[in-house]
């Protein structure tokens, strides 16, 4: 007679088999490596040039831009010494205002539109999502002359109100990232808030409008960071007036007067960027979720 295999007497007797051994801890990370190997080299690519800033930041003048990449020592002052020598605060105030107050009257006035174009039956209803398709292909500087000129007339000039007003008529991007979204809303939502007696302006604020949050996040983060960023607006409406410069005209100006103080340049960069940096770590998570559900890759 043959003896039996050991697996089918411990089976017999009762006994567990023995568990597979787990593999090496180095193993396991040179594996969570290799499978996040392309991830890992993008985000050093994209880190590397924002950790060449910080760190080229609290480095003194001489040090700046030499082949040592880590600080001799760490010049916190260049901090303080940015507010000394520009109007740092004023320049921050005016882009939080521009920013703050464009994000709002673009979101005013654009959910109303796209829940419109999403939600009612009417005539042209295709024509006019078109057009404002459309609008997103014009570059701004084919009517920069005309726009310029119509708020000269009104005064405005030298302001940022000329970026300002213009938001409470709409954002063509804005619109059609709200609409796209709207679309997938089930309209029994809809039907049911009218049978239990709301109107159309109840059935958007109560209704849709909570259940459109991660889309508006997303589009008034893009606002947000766009006028954060603008540089041409800025530089073309209040590029005359000093009081009402916006970050980006500041570092701008700062770096054709201070380009050899290169650590002063970056740590005026490290201040320019850091509210959006904050704002974007703490709302990523809607705002991915808003960009996944409007369909934008």
């Amino acid at each position: 007679m043959t003896a039996a295999p050991a697996a089918t007497v411990q089976e017999r007797a009762g006994a567990t088999p023995p568990a597979p051994a787990r593999p090496r801890r180095g193993r396991a990370t040179l594996y969570w490596i290799a499978k996040h190997a392309i991830a890992i080299a993008l985000a050093i690519m994209f880190l590397g040039p924002l950790v060449f800033i910080a760190l080229t930041a609290v480095m003194s003048d001489q040090q700046a831009l030499t082949s040592q990449l880590w600080p001799d020592a760490w010049n916190w002052s260049n901090f303080a010494e940015i507010f000394e020598k520009t109007p740092l605060l004023t320049w921050i105030g005016n882009t939080i205002m521009y920013s703050v107050l464009a994000t709002v009257f673009m979101l005013l006035s654009s959910i109303p539109v796209a829940y419109a174009l999403a939600r009612f039956r009417f005539r042209g209803r295709r024509l006019a999502f078109l057009l404002v398709i459309t609008t997103m292909m014009l570059p701004p500087q084919v009517v920069a002359v005309p726009v310029y000129l119509v708020w000269a007339r009104f005064h405005l000039t030298g302001t940022l109100w000329p970026l300002i007003i213009p938001m409470l008529l709409g954002d063509a991007f804005s619109i059609f990232l709200l609409r796209q979204f709207l679309v997938t809303i089930p309209r029994e939502y809809s039907d049911a808030a009218r049978v239990d007696g709301c109107g159309e302006f109840r059935t958007l604020v109560r209704v849709i409008l909570p259940m459109a949050k991660p889309a508006i996040a997303a589009v008034a983060l893009f606002q947000f960071f766009y006028c954060w960023n603008d540089y041409y607006g800025p530089l073309l409406y209040a590029g005359t007036d000093l009081d009402n410069w916006t970050l980006s005209l500041g570092l701008a100006a700062f770096r054709s007067v201070h380009r050899v103080q290169w650590n002063l340049t970056m740590a005026a960069t490290v201040l320019a960027m850091a509210p959006v940096i904050v704002i974007f770590f703490f709302a990523q998570k809607v705002f991915i979720e808003g960009v996944k559900l409007t369909g934008v890759k």
